[in-house]
């Protein structure tokens, strides 16, 4: 099966939609599912990576997720502040066996994969070896509560842009989807950015494509919200990223321990300070504080991010007049 859509809410409605009609029923370890095998999903434009609707409208977590990937992470306290369910996920309750981020760049603890990737296409620009490698053999010798669903990432230069592929041996297609979409969209850009290259297509295949039992009635309601309009994600500013990286990185651990950063004297690019900004509004939101949700929003330099920081607005509104707060 082979899907091409030009927006992230394309995808996802197509897909949910064939799933929600899908006659292939499975028993799996996590419960009853709906499938469809050997999918490529290709996403035309990877920018296109944020859901507009309310059910999947995840910029939050996605980007906590993608900040977890690029501090090389596996700690759960960190990915589980944006993404809760990652609380079962841990053997030890301290570390996730699966992270992507140690595997990303610093495998086997000798192997960062993504420089070695900008290492081999700034050498061969039309290699067909950055291949980055998730899954593990080690991962099935042993019994572990989460082991990577992607397989592998595969990079490739053609007419100066910079395609991505992903492989995924299973892909929860309510939960995980839109957020592998995200943060590996994300990861493209910045090897794109790295080589100097423009953006290509996202191209996304996947082994076993699902919808549990549990998520039908939520997936129903996803569909029903519509198509929305159309808006990219801005784009990363052109030039070495890696500085403004290892800011972001160092700002997110100050944010999510309760340190309030002071953006004022911050020498970086807008877009950067942006994400910076979308990690306090989320601070906020954990803190129920509405007032400094709006002032965030007020100092945002895109306005594309607009109605998901209004959604956290009108969620902690609710939440304190329900519990009588002000």
């Amino acid at each position: 099966m082979y899907i091409e859509e030009e927006t992230l809410d394309d995808l996802l409605h197509e897909v949910i939609s064939i799933l929600l009609g899908s006659k292939l029923r499975v028993k799996a370890t996590r419960g009853e599912m709906t499938e469809v095998t050997g999918v490529l999903l290709q996403l035309s434009n990877p920018l296109a990576r944020l859901s507009r609707t309310e059910k999947k409208g995840h910029v939050f977590s996605g980007l906590g997720e993608v900040l977890w990937y690029l501090a090389g992470s596996d700690r759960v306290d960190f990915i589980s502040y944006y993404v809760s369910r990652y609380l079962k996920e841990s053997d030890n309750g301290t570390t996730i066996h699966g992270a992507y981020g140690p595997r990303l760049f610093h495998m086997h603890k000798q192997y960062d994969q993504v420089q070695n990737v900008l290492a081999l296409l700034r050498d061969n620009p039309s290699s067909r070896r950055a291949v980055i490698q998730l899954f593990d053999a080690a991962d099935i010798s042993d019994r572990h509560t989460e082991i990577p669903c992607t397989c592998t990432l595969q990079f490739m230069i053609r007419e100066e842009r910079l395609h991505l592929l992903a492989y995924m041996r299973s892909n929860d297609a309510f939960l995980g989807l839109a957020h592998d979409i995200f943060a590996f969209t994300f990861l493209q850009e910045i090897v794109a950015r790295s080589l100097n290259v423009e953006m290509g297509t996202y191209k996304h295949a996947v082994g076993s494509l699902h919808l549990y039992d549990e998520h039908r009635k939520l997936a129903s309601e996803y569909i029903g919200e519509g198509i929305q309009r159309t808006v990219s994600m801005p784009a990363m500013p052109i030039g070495d990223p890696w500085p403004a990286i290892r800011k972001l990185i160092a700002f997110e651990e100050k944010i999510r321990n309760g340190v309030d950063p002071d953006l004022d004297e911050l020498k970086i690019e807008p877009y950067w300070k942006d994400l910076i900004r979308l990690l306090v509004v989320f601070a906020h939101f954990k803190r129920e504080n509405a007032e400094g949700i709006t002032d965030t929003l007020k100092a945002m330099n895109s306005k594309v991010f607009a109605s998901y920081i209004d959604q956290k607005r009108k969620a902690v509104t609710n939440m304190t007049s329900n519990t009588g707060g002000t």
